[in-house]
């Protein structure tokens, strides 16, 4: 008899697997996704090979890579829960181990030219740094995956800061270093901070617009155009200083104003409330007499 039941419960679970079973997938959107992935590969390759700049510019390919196949698959109409979880697991490797493993690499090239010795703080810390990192951009993932929808219009905003600016930011930097200021090491040794910095803000509530629906998609002022072409002229003359400005302040200018809002505007309350209590008395009892006008 419980044999019987044993063979029925896995006949039952075999349906299961069955019923689970992926049958279709769009090809194009996910060859893009595979993309990222590869590109995020190469980028670790390059820099175990110490081709820093390459590596670089590796994960900006997989950032191309990763806006297309999310744009494309929602134009088609076919977004499903495989391209998702997909999509994911590139960006893990592309904009969470491609980043955090180069900088570990610059670092433990700088430290080593500079005399210092295997095993000190200095050369623990990127480690410790890139392991953080690496966990944040795990968890942005999951949280992104589990909170996503996958209609067009709540893609207007994101809420910590995206992984692939997560990565500009560290790449952006390595790259700036490498090709215009390689004898000024403070750039390098900043890197860690920045790691950290970035990992807080994605795993923070910080909400981060979208750049492409909210400023370039649709009728927006002149004015945006004018600023759009200010900003591609800045990157024509010189692309690696452009890159520090956009990713830096696209990952500073939310954390600021959130900090604004948050600590400066409550701050003000709090001392006017202070300087005028009587003012605070006056409304706190116009709100009493609404409150018992609405219960009569």
């Amino acid at each position: 008899m419980r044999r019987l039941k044993t063979q029925a419960a896995k006949k039952s679970l075999l349906r299961r697997v069955r019923r689970q079973r992926l049958k279709y997938v769009t090809i194009l959107p996910s060859l893009i996704t595979i993309l990222n992935g590869v590109c995020g590969f190469a980028a670790i390759v390059f820099a175990g090979k110490g081709a820093f700049v390459a590596s670089g510019y590796m994960v900006l390919l997989a950032m191309v890579a990763d806006m297309l196949d999310g744009r494309l698959a929602r134009r088609v109409k076919s977004t499903s829960s495989f391209g998702g979880q997909l999509d994911s697991l590139c960006d893990v490797i592309s904009f969470g181990v491609a980043p955090a493993f180069l900088m570990v690499k610059v670092l433990e090239y700088e430290l080593e030219s500079g005399g210092f010795a295997n095993g000190s703080f200095l050369q623990r810390f990127p480690w410790l740094t890139a392991a953080v990192y690496i966990s944040c951009a795990a968890i942005r993932l999951a949280r992104f995956n589990v909170e996503n929808e996958e209609d067009e219009s709540a893609h207007m905003s994101f809420i910590g800061l995206p992984t692939p600016a997560a990565a500009g930011v560290m790449v952006s930097v390595i790259i700036l270093h490498q090709e215009e200021f390689s004898t000024l090491n403070v750039i390098i040794y900043v890197l860690p901070v920045l790691a950290l910095g970035v990992a807080v803000l994605m795993v923070s509530r910080i909400r981060y617009p979208h750049v492409l629906n909210q400023y370039l998609k649709g009728k927006k002022p002149f004015a945006h155009l004018i600023r759009v072409l200010l900003l591609l002229a800045f990157v024509i003359w010189n692309i690696q200083a452009a890159l520090v400005l956009i990713f830096c302040g696209f990952a500073a200018s939310s954390f600021l104003k959130w900090l604004f809002y948050k600590v400066i505007r409550n701050k003000e309350k709090l001392v006017s409330e202070t300087q005028h209590p009587a003012l605070m008395t006056v409304n706190e009892g116009q709100l009493g007499q609404q409150d018992d006008s609405t219960q009569h």
